[in-house]
């Protein structure tokens, strides 16, 4: 198929990842508060989650054949228990974000996974390097703010999704067990 019909077909902007409990949620959004931005937009707490794999714009016909593949895929096995114990800044990228210290390589190994799952679909031209996080705002241009908490969270997954991006909101189309 090339390029131009691939753009004529109806499509959703997908992505795998985990989903960020509404309680943790909460707990984010709120030290996220205490540490007073004043750059940057704020990701809705709704929104809150750790991407496991972009896929872009999926056209229609294909999202059954992506979560069938979705479903193939070896999961870890147990329950994921991810610290997000580092606040960083992505200059370049303009992102605000709450990340692991260390991946746990369970972690590592369903990233992997689902890109092998994924390669036959060739969504991704130039695979970007797995950089696990959760992004707390976009456009962010400062320095790292100061906190007077360290982050201490631990994002628990005993599933993955595949949600769609739309309109500046993220829904779940299907999920997967990890054990």
């Amino acid at each position: 198929m090339t390029d131009d019909a691939r753009r004529d077909e109806p499509f959703k902007r997908l992505f795998f990842a985990l989903d960020c409990p509404p309680p943790q949620r909460k707990a984010i959004a709120q030290w996220r508060g205490d540490l007073g931005l004043r750059t940057g937009k704020p990701v809705p707490a709704d929104n809150f989650h750790l991407t496991l794999l972009f896929l872009g714009a999926v056209p229609l016909a294909q999202i059954n054949e992506v979560c069938e593949a979705a479903g193939k895929v070896r999961t870890p096995g147990e329950t994921l228990r991810i610290a997000l114990d580092r606040l960083q800044v992505w200059h370049r990228a303009g992102i605000l974000s709450l990340a692991p210290e260390q991946a746990p390589p369970a972690l590592l190994h369903l990233v992997y996974a689902l890109e092998q799952a994924m390669l036959p679909f060739g969504f991704e031209e130039s695979p970007r390097e797995f950089r696990p996080h959760l992004t707390l705002a976009r456009d962010y241009r400062a320095a790292e703010p100061e906190s007077a908490t360290p982050p201490e969270f631990f994002l628990r997954a005993e599933r993955f999704a595949l949600f769609e991006s739309h309109k500046g909101r993220y829904r779940v189309l299907q999920d997967w067990p990890l054990s």
